[in-house]
């Protein structure tokens, strides 16, 4: 179908649809004059537009005297058919504006492994009971990812959130540490600075997007500096570095709240504490043009919640 062609049926339906709101509001209040006021126009205009359609259709849908309107039995039963039709338009439209406050749709959101453990699994059965007209599509990505790529917001440390995004605080800041077993301490001693650690035996992550191990990274007397450490156990999954640290196999460099657990039961303990300096906490962000969205603002409030408490 040509481009006119289009344009000239889309007129046509439009026309078809010309008159129908005015002959409505007429056959509902069986007045002209009460009809203009609802819609906010003249009765001129009420009585021409209706001219126009009995004119249009070849009917005559109103009986008018001096003081009383009646409809046709034609239009009595153009109104019986279109009153369903009304109805169900203004359910629809009721419903359309109920998306801009009521949480629907899906949510699609990208974070890190550790975000999805420590933050988000915990309170997703709660999210979906409270809005079970949002559905959860969540991605594990440790590096950072394009939001342009049809995703909402993601969910990283505040220091790799580009500048452009809106970032929301979900913790405060993070406090690391490396850390070990009471057993493999008492078997090769405690690292009392950072250079000793490359007498020690690491278990080394693995980023799982880029491939890259991670540096061991301290700071002392406010200078940055790394320790590569030697290691026979590389994984890239966060619990694995975990569970082999409890075992004895070796020291990990982790978040102290992802091995809080252990080390409240003093399965691992913590050294070096000192000697790294805390992250800037996790964030939620997200573009600003996203913000308004009822199901990503339900998202961030209860993130929030949930976030500050588990810290």
């Amino acid at each position: 179908m040509s481009y006119e062609l289009q344009v000239y049926n889309c007129r046509m339906e439009k026309d078809k649809l010309d008159g129908i709101v005015p002959f409505l509001a007429v056959a509902e209040h069986l007045s002209f004059t009460r009809a203009s006021l609802a819609l906010d126009v003249s009765p001129t205009a009420i009585s021409k537009t209706i001219q126009q359609l009995e004119r249009r259709h070849g009917i005559v849908l109103f009986q008018r005297t001096t003081r009383s309107v009646v409809l046709t039995e034609l239009g009595a039963a153009f109104y019986q058919r279109l009153r369903p039709a009304v109805v169900e338009i203004d359910d629809a439209l009721e419903q359309l504006s109920s998306y801009q406050t009521r949480p629907t749709g899906t949510l699609r959101l990208t974070m890190s492994r550790i975000a999805m453990t420590l933050l988000v699994e915990p309170f997703v059965p709660e999210f979906c009971r409270a809005y079970p007209d949002v559905t959860l599509d969540l991605s594990l990505d440790e590096g950072t990812v394009d939001l342009a790529s049809g995703l909402d917001a993601g969910i990283r440390l505040g220091e790799t959130v580009e500048k452009d995004m809106v970032a929301v605080r979900l913790t405060p800041e993070i406090r690391w540490s490396v850390v070990g077993s009471p057993t493999y301490f008492a078997r090769e001693g405690r690292p009392q600075k950072p250079e000793d650690l490359t007498q020690h035996e690491g278990i080394i992550y693995r980023f799982v997007t880029s491939g890259q191990r991670h540096r061991w990274e301290f700071n002392r007397r406010g200078r940055d500096f790394f320790v590569d450490m030697a290691g026979r156990i590389v994984v890239n999954e966060r619990a694995s570095l975990l569970s082999f640290a409890r075992q004895g196999l070796g020291l990990a460099y982790v978040a102290d709240l992802e091995a809080a657990e252990d080390l409240a039961a003093g399965r691992l303990e913590s050294v070096l504490r000192d000697h790294i300096r805390p992250t800037t906490g996790m964030h939620l962000y997200f573009p600003a043009r996203t913000q308004a969205q009822p199901k990503l603002r339900a998202f961030i409030d209860m993130a929030r919640r949930k976030g500050a408490g588990a810290m």
